[in-house]
């Protein structure tokens, strides 16, 4: 009589390896968490861009303010129409974008008077 041949893994016939077969599909656990969650609306990319661009303006000597004055009113146009989030962002951009697009303003002018200023007490005398 034959004997089976040696198994080293201790498992019979069975490979331990071998792809398991189940009859079942395993039970779907569902998470709810109640039938009203709150869900927030999505955030308006226009005011994003807008807060973004008056953060930037400073540094930009800005230019980059006057394209936060555009898309923040944009912006606010479009979260009245739609319903989105993001007034708060898209007000500061405008906010930032004024007061740096003056800023800016006043310190073109200063710089064009100071330049106005020295080329007239530099006249020539002979």
């Amino acid at each position: 009589m034959a004997q089976p041949p040696y198994d080293p893994y201790g498992y019979g016939s069975q490979d331990p390896y071998a792809q398991q077969s189940y009859s079942q599909p395993p039970a779907v656990q569902h998470h709810y968490y109640g039938a009203s969650m709150p869900v927030a609306p999505p955030t308006n990319g226009m005011a994003t861009a807008s807060l973004v661009c008056g953060l930037i303006g400073f540094f930009a000597c800005g230019v980059t303010s006057i394209l936060a004055v555009i898309f923040g009113h944009v912006s606010l146009s479009q979260i009245k129409r739609t319903g989105e989030g993001g007034h708060g962002m898209a007000v500061t951009g405008l906010i930032l974008g004024y007061l740096i697009s003056a800023g800016w303003l006043l310190i073109l002018l200063f710089y064009i008077l100071g330049i106005a200023m020295f080329a007239a007490s530099s006249g020539s005398t002979y």
